[in-house]
């Protein structure tokens, strides 16, 4: 059936919502579409890193120089690092020397006038965070030791000397120079090469919780290797719990991070005689993002002594300029992170607008941006891609107002009958010390292009809101992100936005816990997808990786003096009350939520009769990276709301579930 559409230039076809043929194939998400991350800039050259579904998910450094783009790591190097599993910071470039780890191996390589050449590859080690010395003769990073006999992966902040001759690499390690706290990240060298800056902390804080701000005397005499001298803290350690982050020097040689102590990350200077920082420009908006992963960017500082920084309000990025206390908004694309200054003029950032695909482009305030490469080429019209609309809606208990992102359903093809709403898709974001944001998403497009709303929930516990609205979801994981996601359905059905027998909900790792206790605590989902998703919060405390061992001391109580806490949130006990079918997708190489947790879940359900189905996935860990994975999890997903939804699709991949 077809209509005129509202130009009247288009023939509209009306199809049931759901069930419209869409450009956004598998093909395009799982072969066609790269990932773009770590832009950095050394001089006029512009690196960054790009993940290729089509190499099994192999991560190549790429560098744009003089127009010609060019890759600089040929397979099989993987440019990549697992300490904390996450990774980050796994290269750096310095007047043309790069490091890189490979995440194959953890090994180090330098690379510089053609030659490369291997400095770490030592058993057991991980390292990240990479940063070179302002001569670009010493290599900064943090290391993680996980040939340790006993307990956990040892931290350490080590240093390698890039003029040194290294003779086996397999037995250096570098030079250890700070040991002992839980968790070390940012090692920040002062230009003149006097201090070092770090970030540290201990269990059970995570990063976002409570860190320190320390900084020591830097010795280096002749040819040995640096050495610290009298390290002091700058903040953190009076007794008030605060998230310092992001360090970094001016050419003056002062000192700056991130802090929350106003409750919002803020800039602060900070003078290395002094505990006392001075704000840049307070504001009740964030410049900072949850320390996932190394090398996070949320400033930078410029020549003319202006910070340009990205800020977060209202969960939305913006950029400004810090001077004098003032922000002054700039009009600068759409970062993911805080763009970098090219030699020469301009910038150079990772954009991430709302209706196209990701890109690494350079240009400067109030241009548009030129395109060095895009993720990939949209086979769609402006009318074809679901634009983000902010909304607010009322949390639960008179706690304030949430926020999230809702799309409608997109298409310059195809409608929906007269009078029908269509079926939604509930997003909770992973972390659970996420952010929803605007950007561009497959994970979205490919809903809405096929008739489905979606919603992406920022609830209780998001990044970007403030300290405060953090700790709403502190001893309250399970209760907090799964009452504002109930919250947000009923707001937009009762705006007759969507319809409420037909709403379907999506989270995956901390997403997918959220995902399975929705299922439980609510009949208002029809069906539920979980992504590697947590099923038994006590075998997560017992059973996962370092950075996250006592994550759940914050967000559900100390292990196991709170164990019938445990045992409440945790969906292997709420089996009973789920009735709506589940699909589960696991990665088998998961060390952050072992594949035991998947299963364990499908057998109790089994057991209760739910149908259900789960698939695993060798060679992937926690998130799909290989092209034939995110193809098929794509593909499944689907077919498996078109049949639980009862869509009058034939699915292209049938879900086998199972009572």
């Amino acid at each position: 059936m077809t209509q005129s559409g509202t130009s009247g230039k288009t023939d509209i076809d009306i199809r049931p919502y759901g069930t419209w043929p869409s450009p956004v194939s598998a093909a395009l998400v799982a072969g066609q579409t790269v990932s773009l991350s770590d832009v950095r800039v050394d001089g006029r050259d512009i690196y960054w890193i790009e993940g290729r579904p089509a190499e099994g998910g192999r991560r190549v450094l790429v560098r744009a120089r003089a127009g010609v783009v060019a890759d600089m790591t040929p397979a099989p190097f993987d440019v990549g690092t697992r300490v904390h599993e996450y990774g980050g910071g796994a290269y750096a470039v310095c007047q043309g020397r790069i490091a890189l780890s490979n995440r194959r191996d953890g090994s180090v390589w330098l690379m510089e006038g053609g030659q490369t050449r291997c400095i770490a590859a030592g058993a057991g080690l991980r390292f990240a965070d990479l940063t070179f010395s302002a001569d670009g003769r010493f290599l900064f990073c943090v290391r993680e030791d996980h040939g340790v006999e006993e307990g956990e992966p040892a931290a350490a902040i080590v240093v390698f000397d890039c003029m040194a001759v290294v003779e086996d690499p397999a037995f250096n390690g570098g030079t250890p120079l700070v040991m002992g706290p839980d968790f070390l990240s940012s090692p920040r060298p002062s230009p003149d090469g006097r201090y070092l800056a770090w970030i540290e902390w201990d269990h059970p804080a995570m990063p976002w919780d409570a860190t320190r701000l320390r900084v020591a005397t830097l010795l280096q005499e002749g040819s040995d290797p640096p050495r610290l001298a009298a390290p002091w803290t700058l903040a953190g350690e009076d007794g008030q719990a605060e998230s310092v982050i992001e360090p970094s020097w001016d050419a003056a040689g002062r000192l700056l991070a991130l802090s929350d102590r106003s409750g919002w990350w803020n800039l602060y200077r900070f003078d290395t005689t002094s505990s006392a920082p001075v704000a840049v420009a307070p504001m009740q908006a964030e410049i900072g993002q949850p320390h996932w992963i190394f090398g996070l960017r949320s400033y930078v500082l410029l020549a003319d002594g202006t910070i340009l920084a990205m800020i977060i309000s209202g969960g939305e990025a913006r950029m400004a300029c810090l001077r004098d206390g003032v922000a002054t908004p700039v009009a600068l694309g759409h970062p993911a992170g805080c763009p970098v200054p090219v030699e020469g003029g301009g910038f150079a950032w990772l954009d991430v607008p709302p209706d196209n695909a990701a890109a690494v482009v350079t240009g400067d305030a109030g241009q548009p941006p030129h395109v060095l490469r895009r993720a990939t080429d949209l086979p769609l019209g402006p009318a074809d891609i679901a634009l983000p609309r902010a909304i607010t809606f009322p949390l639960p208990m008179g706690d304030g107002m949430g926020q999230a992102f809702f799309y409608a359903p997109a298409s310059s093809r195809y409608g929906g009958p007269a009078g029908e709403k269509p079926p939604l898709v509930v997003m909770a974001h992973g972390g659970p010390t996420g952010r929803a944001n605007a950007a561009f998403s497959f994970k979205v497009q490919w809903w809405t292009s096929r008739g489905f709303a979606v919603v992406d929930i920022n609830y209780g516990g998001s990044t970007g809101f403030g300290r405060a609205y953090r700790q709403r979801l502190e001893g309250q994981w399970g209760v907090v992100d799964v009452d504002d996601c109930i919250a947000a359905c009923h707001h937009l059905a009762e705006q007759k936005l969507v319809d409420p027998a037909r709403i379907v909900i999506r989270g995956s790792s901390a997403g997918g816990l959220t995902v399975l206790l929705a299922l439980a605590r609510s009949d208002l989902f029809a069906a539920g997808t979980s992504l590697y998703g947590v099923t038994d919060l006590r075998a997560l405390a017992t059973d996962t990786h370092k950075f996250e061992s006592r994550y759940l001391d914050t967000l559900v109580g100390p292990y196991p003096a709170d164990e019938a806490t445990y045992l409440a949130r945790s969906p292997i006990t709420q089996v009973a009350h789920i009735k709506a079918p589940v699909l589960f997708l696991q990665g088998l190489d998961d060390k952050v939520v072992p594949p035991s947790q998947a299963r364990s879940m499908v057998a109790a359900l089994r057991g209760q009769g739910v149908p259900c189905a789960l698939y695993e996935f060798a060679g992937e860990g926690h998130g799909f990276r290989q092209e034939a994975t995110i193809r098929q999890a794509w593909e499944l997903e689907l077919a498996f709301y078109q049949q639980v939804l009862r869509l009058a699709v034939t699915p292209a991949l049938a879900v086998d579930l199972k009572a």
